[in-house]
């Protein structure tokens, strides 16, 4: 089937965004007396906080209040956001796709967040829809998040095609049965 609609995640695929998200999340579980190693922070990649950080607090034996928690690192993260910049690479796909394919975002994010970031960096008004983590019970690994992007778009999930940077991304998209672009491999 003929590709018909562009689906792109966001932190770390559109946005370069992944280590401004790591320094909040590392400053403020370092005051609650957790560890947070960065190359583990990554494996999580589009899988939302909500759901990886009570799991790394159980696992080190803490006890972390996530929604105070969270709201300090969103605290963090808007105070760094004027210092994120796109990934050009793939921003420049969309560009060169904006008014031929239909386009959204499925990001495993916040919506308030994913929204100030492609405002960031001047491409918000580009999509069709953004479909953030507050749309879907199940994430990434799953595969609801682009399934949603797909239904909004009305384009089968077979006629997308996924623009990913993580692995729980990629296994998502694939089994939404869509085309995925590792863009680890274009940048």
């Amino acid at each position: 089937m003929t590709i018909q609609a562009l689906i792109f995640d966001c932190d770390g695929t559109l946005v370069d965004s992944m280590y401004a998200h790591y320094v909040a999340w590392r400053d403020v579980l370092a005051a609650h007396g957790m560890v947070l190693n960065e190359q583990r922070f990554y494996s999580f990649s589009g899988t939302p906080s909500r759901r990886v950080i009570p799991m790394l607090a159980e696992e080190q034996g803490v006890t972390i209040d996530f929604e105070r928690a969270n709201e300090a690192k969103e605290h963090a993260f808007l105070d760094s956001i004027h210092l994120l910049n796109s990934i050009e690479p793939v921003v420049q796909i969309a560009e060169q796709n904006r008014g031929k394919l239909k386009m959204a975002v499925a990001s495993g994010g916040v919506r308030h967040l994913v929204h100030r970031q492609l405002e960031q960096i001047n491409i918000f008004d580009w999509f069709e829809t953004i479909v953030t983590s507050e749309d879907t019970e199940r994430h990434k690994p799953d595969p609801d998040v682009f399934l949603e992007a797909a239904r909004r778009l009305g384009v089968a999930p077979s006629a997308c095609r996924v623009y990913e940077d993580g692995e729980p991304g990629i296994e998502a998209a694939r089994r939404a049965g869509m085309d995925c672009v590792d863009i680890r491999e274009i940048v």
